[in-house]
């Protein structure tokens, strides 16, 4: 390794590995296949790059990636590295003049797309090649459960048996489940022992999920955060269009990319986002793997993505350069049955629709749980972690509330109908609801039938996604979930474990609270120069949030209820001006 250590600082200008990159090397040297999974930004590429060069023959690597291919062979080429790609952006000549370089052991890497692995001039490249290392990139491409899974990775098991002698492997991914990994080594064949995972959590990334945030919020966040690179993910082509209006009409420096535009637009997007000539790019999930833009400050998703694989890799486009950087999620309920739709419209067969329904099932528990967001994440791929500290969960300091008597309820409710309904049934259940099918298996009969009808069916549903992603309710597989109730439940319906909840609690009036009576003071004085009621310009509610929570930004101040993109323009500097003077007025006493 010391050859491998004076290459990685002379060629690539760096004087330590990164965590994986040595025991990865390593197995490569002693001929060994390897499974890498790192984190987005962790470096994965050196892990073959450098072997590359350490090696006699040919470094051939296989990425759907073809924007990262051409990045990459440019950055390889000028620190004086010969490699070359092959993918749909060459004609046949071009093709055929970087394969001749090839064969001829003139590049010391070749990219191919995995579409390229059954054309027939590929093939005859082979057999004419010495070809040392095979790097498998985006290696979760080729699992069938991975979030990604592209077929035309499945040729790569027939292009190996076809490469004599047959060349050593490595696959690497951001992003694997440990169902995902075993999958991807068994059609590798990678020894388990020579899997180096370095650690899923991402030191620099703060995750928050905002729930019900409409365009107002997205836009004052983007105005905060003027003049930084961010992402900003929707599901759809018409999504990505409308928030492009809307952001550009508000003057901020925006782009879109997504598949409905030609080559030639994406392109040009894809380059002024990649040299700062565009801060923002809103953009489906067709964007983003291919871009090795590591000054991304933030990534947001305007939209619930369809699972947390998927979710974890985009985020982690933020922060590559270690720096502090936000992962913000904002949450709709009805978001989710836009990824519920691809899933149905799918021609998959019915086995891997099912485990979509199921990942889309986590990626909703995450936005519902008050668990750390990183460890949840870790949770996911088979790892345990420390709270970040940084997360909205961690920050998040309301009380917590003892919902013991309230998760019994629901609990209850569904043990007594047999755990064989899904969450819609027995939320009506609970409240009460009139609905045919209540009285037709005779659930009004029930004792807890409209045990929880004081609350509103919205409220009940989001207790019982809460308990489910607290691992309380357990849901079936299937595009229709039942829910039924886990031994964790069940100490709580015996009265074993006790039931925790953040939530507002209910305050008593504070009459001398001197934060609230400055702010009356002035929503009456704004009041009577307009002629207007003074709770037309707050109510006394919003007033006490504003003395209670004493938002600092206009993201904060929009947050309290009551407050609208109208008010905050006319009245939000002077509230929060009042605020700042208050809490300085306080610090020098």
């Amino acid at each position: 390794m010391k050859e491998a250590q004076k290459i990685l600082a002379e060629t690539f200008g760096y004087e330590t590995f990164r965590e994986g990159q040595e025991a990865i090397i390593s197995l490569i040297l002693a001929q060994e296949n390897s499974l890498g999974i790192m984190p987005t930004g962790g470096g994965k590429s050196i892990c073959y790059q450098l072997p590359a060069l350490m090696l006699d023959g040919l470094t051939l690597v296989v990425s759907p990636l073809i924007s990262l291919m051409k990045d990459q062979v440019d950055a390889l080429n000028d620190m004086g590295i010969p490699a070359t790609y092959v993918n749909s952006s060459l004609n046949y000549q071009e093709v055929s003049h970087r394969f001749g370089l090839a064969a001829r052991g003139e590049v010391k890497l070749l990219y191919v797309a995995p579409e390229r692995l059954e054309s027939p001039d590929f093939l005859e490249m082979v057999r004419h090649t010495r070809i040392d290392l095979l790097a498998v990139d985006e290696a979760h491409c080729i699992s069938q459960w991975g979030h990604d899974f592209r077929p035309s990775y499945l040729k790569l098991a027939e292009t190996i048996q076809v490469i004599q002698p047959k060349p050593t492997i490595v696959a690497l991914t951001a992003t694997a489940t440990p169902e995902v990994a075993q999958d991807i080594s068994k059609l590798l064949a990678i020894s388990p022992e020579n899997q180096i995972k370095t650690g899923f959590a991402r030191e620099n990334l703060a995750f928050q999920v905002m729930k019900d945030q409409n365009d107002i919020y997205l836009i004052e966040y983007l105005k905060m955060n003027q003049g930084q690179s961010g992402i900003i993910y929707a599901s759809t082509r018409k999504e990505v269009e409308r928030l492009y209006r809307l952001i550009h009409a508000e003057n901020l420096s925006v782009g879109m990319y997504h598949g409905g535009m030609s080559e030639v637009e994406r392109t040009k997007n894809q380059e002024l986002f990649s040299y700062d000539k565009l801060q923002i790019m809103v953009a489906t999930n067709a964007f983003g793997m291919g871009i090795n833009k590591s000054n991304v400050r933030f990534v947001v998703h305007a939209q619930i993505p369809g699972n947390l694989e998927s979710y974890y890799q985009e985020a982690g486009r933020a922060g590559r350069d270690e720096l502090p950087s936000e992962a913000i999620l904002l949450y709709r309920p009805q978001d989710v049955q836009i990824q519920q739709y691809f899933i149905d419209q799918s021609e998959s067969e019915l086995e891997y629709k099912q485990h979509e329904y199921e990942k889309l099932r986590e990626m909703n528990q995450y936005v519902h749980t008050q668990m750390c967001l990183q460890r949840f994440i870790l949770r996911y791929f088979g790892e345990e972690g420390e709270d970040c500290g940084r997360c909205t969960n961690c920050l998040d300091d309301r009380e917590s509330v003892d919902i013991t008597v309230d998760a019994q309820k629901v609990l209850s409710c569904v043990k007594r109908m047999d755990e064989k309904f899904g969450k819609a049934l027995i939320g009506k259940v609970l409240t009460g609801s009139k609905d045919q099918k209540i009285s037709q298996w005779r659930f009004d009969q029930l004792s807890t039938y409209g045990i929880m009808k004081h609350l509103s069916q919205k409220e009940v549903n989001h207790l019982i996604d809460f308990l489910t992603a607290e691992q309380l309710l357990v849901p079936s597989k299937g595009q229709f979930p039942t829910l039924s109730v886990s031994a964790t439940g069940v100490d709580v319906l015996l009265g074993k474990e006790k039931v925790f909840r953040k939530q507002v609690m209910v305050r008593k009036l504070v009459q001398d609270d001197a934060l609230f009576e400055k702010l009356r003071v002035i929503r009456s004085d704004l009041a009577s120069e307009q002629n207007l009621p003074p709770y037309v310009v707050f109510s006394d509610k919003t007033l006490r949030e504003f003395s209670e929570i004493q938002p600092q930004t206009s993201v904060e101040f929009l947050q309290i209820k009551g407050v609208g993109k109208n008010k905050l323009d006319k009245y939000g500097k002077i509230f929060m001006d009042a605020i700042h003077d208050y809490q300085q007025t306080k610090e020098s006493e």
